[in-house]
């Protein structure tokens, strides 16, 4: 072998070396890029999912005119307790004239301080003797103070079933919003029970078909 095809064959060997280095250099340096690209990602999904909770409350009261009532959690990101301030919240309950119940608060008013969570009872009684499945409508009045009434546990967010006779406390728990208008010194929550009769009509065919059926008299 001539020393030009001896220094050629080592040429070739030291670019293959030198390829195989920029190959592998080239591999350390995108892992750390590929790395941040992929952290970048889950980190962008992660900041959407978060956002489409405030996203879709603020569609559901700005466009839809509804408000989301808020849990405890929610409603204290909303400030602290205004110690010096105090707001009267009165209640109210009515039922619709097809629905035979007894609907009632068991207090007319109480003092709240914004900010605070409070509980108040409904007591409620089926007056007739077959059971009924009825559903609450709130309403808060002034108009605008509906935003800062927050309910955290109430009987208005299911329908409700009373047996032949029954009665029940109902329980609300609500927290006023300290960012309340400083004008607003009174509140009014009312309730309106409306017989539920898609909900009794099933009941009471559910409880029709358990019924026996009466024996055969004897020839």
């Amino acid at each position: 072998m001539s020393a030009h095809e001896s220094k050629g064959g080592q040429s070739g060997v030291e670019r293959g070396d030198l390829d195989q280095r920029d190959l592998n250099q080239a591999r350390a340096q995108s892992g750390p890029k590929m790395t941040k690209i992929m952290v970048g990602v889950a980190l962008g999904a992660f900041a959407f999912t978060f956002a489409l909770v405030p996203m879709y409350r603020i569609a559901c009261e700005k466009v839809f005119g509804i408000r989301l009532d808020r849990g405890v959690a929610d409603a204290d990101l909303g400030g602290h307790a205004v110690a010096d301030r105090m707001v009267t919240v009165q209640f109210d309950g009515s039922v619709n004239s097809k629905l035979p119940w007894d609907f009632k608060p068991h207090q007319l008013s109480m003092k709240v301080r914004p900010g605070e969570q409070y509980e108040t009872t409904y007591y409620a009684r089926n007056t007739t003797d077959r059971a009924i499945v009825g559903s609450a409508s709130p309403s808060v009045a002034p108009a605008r103070a509906s935003g800062y009434f927050n309910k955290t546990e109430c009987f208005c967010f299911t329908a409700q079933t009373l047996q032949a006779g029954e009665s029940r406390e109902m329980p609300v728990r609500f927290i006023i919003d300290p960012n309340l208008p400083a004008d607003v010194e009174t509140v009014t929550l009312s309730y309106t029970f409306f017989k539920n009769d898609v909900l009794t009509a099933r009941l009471q065919q559910g409880a029709t078909s358990k019924t026996p059926a009466s024996p055969l008299a004897a020839p």
